[in-house]
């Protein structure tokens, strides 16, 4: 039981990782139907963004740690989301009427473009870091342990995950957002800014995604530029699981794959977890092709 306990915890941390990225993918895919395939790498530049971030405030003398994960936290948004508002403006924009292959190849050669600039400007070392949030929170008379950061990476997707939730079902930007989504040309005519509305998008799900990148970096302390391909990858898959447009299905569809990773590391082997990832998703898409949450879409003539 301890050791259930243990790899719970491990795939609750993990899967809110992949949660929080998966969330990008569904905010675009349900305003613009379409995938943004360049997203992991948003992640990936985040890592890097907010491990520069730790080592110049510490040149500067900044010690004092709740001050320096803040710094980092919000630089490493700041920067995704301009990346995130370029990637808009280059990769899709200009696509927006096009047939979707053309966006789909712009969005892949945008992926391969900031692979190879981040390895330019980095190098392809891994980059470690030392440990910034030390010590763990025990149970079980001892026999589990949870990690400070593990822990602060449930609780923060949690808050994120009720805030976005509240921010498209209660504000006006989330009318804006579930109006472009229904008919973009209707929600222009009404008077939305349906330009503004999609770099938003963006840049909200580029800022969820610097959030994920900060928390990986700090739980395993290492990363390098190759790190947003697999990420993209399995969390677009946490999205599909959930259901492709919505937001809880996007979460949901990353606890899954982040516990089904931990249980199948933890009790048969981690050479096979990915095997195991995509096996249980083509079973649940067999019998529910819309994924766990996702609705069927129906096409209005």
């Amino acid at each position: 039981m301890d050791y259930f306990l243990q790899q719970l915890i491990n795939g609750l941390s993990l899967g809110a990782i992949y949660g929080l990225i998966a969330i990008g993918y569904t905010m675009v895919y349900g305003i613009i139907g379409m995938i943004n395939f360049a997203h992991g790498e948003i992640y990936m530049i985040g890592s890097f963004v907010a491990l520069i971030t730790f080592l110049a405030i510490g040149a500067l003398g900044i010690t004092w740690v709740p001050l320096a994960l803040l710094v980092m936290l919000l630089a490493s948004m700041l920067f995704t989301s301009v990346y995130g508002w370029t990637v808009e403006r280059i990769a899709y924009r200009p696509l927006r009427s096009s047939p979707r292959l053309a966006p789909l190849i712009s969005a892949i050669g945008m992926s391969i473009f900031l692979q190879n600039y981040i390895q330019l400007l980095q190098g392809a070392r891994s980059k470690p870091l030392q440990p910034i949030l030390p010590g763990s929170l025990t149970l079980m008379d001892g026999a589990v342990s949870v990690s400070y950061v593990r822990l602060a990476t449930i609780v923060i997707t949690l808050v994120l995950m009720v805030g976005f939730t509240m921010l498209i079902n209660r504000t006006s930007l989330g009318r804006a957002q579930r109006a472009c989504e229904q008919d973009k040309k209707m929600a222009g005519l009404l008077g939305v800014n349906v330009d503004r509305v999609i770099s938003l998008t963006f840049v909200m799900g580029a800022a969820l995604a610097a959030v994920a990148g900060m928390m990986v970096l700090l739980i395993y302390g290492v990363i390098d530029f190759y790190i947003g391909f697999l990420a993209g990858v399995k969390s677009f898959t946490a999205a599909v699981l959930g259901g492709v447009g919505s937001l809880p299905g996007a979460m949901l569809g990353g606890v899954v794959i982040g516990l089904i990773e931990a249980f199948w590391s933890g009790y048969v082997g981690s050479e096979w977890k990915d095997v195991a990832t995509f096996s249980i998703l083509v079973l649940v898409l067999i019998f529910r092709p819309t994924g766990l949450l996702g609705r069927p879409e129906i096409e209005k003539v």
